[in-house]
């Protein structure tokens, strides 16, 4: 395709950033973006470098209007960030991304809901107890003879 071909050319123009994808995280990335709809205006931005931006952007801590000028333009970017994250996108990289280091690690690629409640427990029990205690406190108060 002529126009991926210009994509490239343009990508390779620009300087590059320490948070920009290599090669290979963007061969196991791209599958899992969506696929262009088919109908509308065509895509006049790689994704690839959408996703440079992004990343850029959640790395360096910048605001989405001081992204640098050789990326594609801030709205763009934010466009494609939050309906990527309306989408479910995001969630789906992340789960393919974390299964496949798991699996690379010799693990089960699903993590038990055991480890991930661990800690929720404890602070859930913990709140409802200081709610006792609080509630306990305040009828005590209200049935006593002293007026505040």
């Amino acid at each position: 395709m002529v126009l991926g071909g210009y994509f490239a050319t343009l990508a390779r123009m620009r300087k590059s950033y320490p948070t920009d994808l290599s090669d290979a995280e963007w061969s196991y990335i791209q599958p899992h973006l969506p696929a262009p709809k088919g109908y509308g205006r065509p895509r006049t931005h790689d994704l690839r470098e959408i996703l440079n931006a992004v990343f850029y952007v959640l790395r360096s801590g910048c605001q989405w209007r001081l992204l640098p000028h050789d990326f594609p333009r801030w709205p763009t970017v934010y466009h494609y960030f939050r309906q990527w994250r309306i989408d479910g996108t995001w969630e789906r990289i992340n789960r393919a991304i974390r299964e496949r280091l798991r699996v690379r690690l010799r693990r089960d690629p699903q993590p038990s809901a055991g480890v991930v409640d661990s800690q929720g427990r404890s602070s859930a029990l913990r709140w409802a107890e200081n709610s006792a205690l609080t509630t306990e406190a305040r009828r005590s108060r209200e049935e006593s003879d002293i007026s505040w």
